[in-house]
């Protein structure tokens, strides 16, 4: 039987933390230039003295929560924190994003589904076909980041140390289609980013292909992945551009709905 009673008391190094994180974002919404602060910046306004503001953001750093650019030495939100928030927030994700994937889906004639990160990988939780096709058992499966187009646009849009600590040390071959050279996987985001969509050929499954597109919040870090997929007779790679361009202008209308 439990001694305590009444409200459980707070830890306070644990409070202040919460603090410094809650004021690390509110920097980054404010601030669209930098979007960051300094640990002195920081401190002043959670009124800790330097050295304790210094202890905390360490160890937030620590858990990516928070990240510290080491030209500046600001701090700006990690993708840790990004990822416990698209975790907690699912449910009200998908019905924002619900309406344009139907929309989407509807207009291209293929099956569109989002996927979000949780821990290190992606998993799907929305699927809109037209084709009458049911997905429900690949509702929260984790994707392989490497061999789909939803894991590279995911990839590409990561922070360096993020995206280095994500992908595997040996990628995996799946189908001869498989990009395993980590030179030419890391060429392959590069394309992926300045096109804003990612393409998959086979590289997953053969004859599967997909094209996908990153929502992003205002610091440019992905919170969910739109992707348009299906068997390669219905989406050769001549389709590849108008899906991909497709999949941007919904990702991008998501975007603007999650930020209302």
């Amino acid at each position: 039987m439990s001694s305590h009673s009444g409200p459980a008391q707070p830890v306070q190094s644990v409070d202040r933390a919460l603090v410094l994180l809650q004021a690390v974002a509110a920097s980054a919404e404010q601030n669209s230039g930098d979007g960051s602060s300094t640990v002195a910046e920081l401190a002043d306004a959670c009124g800790l003295n330097r050295s304790t503001a210094w202890r905390l953001l360490a160890t937030l750093e620590k858990h990516a929560m928070v990240e510290r650019d080491p030209r500046t030495g600001r701090y700006g939100v990690g993708y840790g924190a990004v990822r416990v928030g698209a975790a907690a927030k699912t449910d009200p994700l998908v019905r924002r994003a619900a309406p344009e994937l139907e929309a989407l889906a509807a207009e291209v004639g293929e099956t569109v589904s989002l996927a979000v990160p949780r821990g290190a990988t992606l998993v799907y939780v929305h699927h809109s076909s037209v084709t009458g096709s049911a997905y429900e058992p690949w509702a929260n499966q984790p994707l392989t980041l490497h061999t789909s187009s939803a894991g590279k646009i995911f990839l590409a849009w990561l922070p360096d140390r993020e995206r280095d600590a994500t992908i595997p040390p040996v990628l995996e071959r799946f189908t001869d289609q498989t990009i395993t050279d980590r030179v030419e996987f890391d060429a392959e985001l590069a394309r992926a980013k300045v096109a804003g969509y990612a393409v998959c050929a086979g590289e997953d499954a053969l004859f599967t292909n997909g094209v996908s597109a990153a929502v992003l919040d205002g610091r440019d870090l992905p919170v969910a992945i739109v992707n348009i997929w299906g068997p390669e007779r219905r989406i050769p790679s001549s389709r590849f551009p108008d899906l991909g361009r497709a999949a941007l202008a919904t990702a991008d209308r998501i975007a603007s709905r999650l930020a209302a």
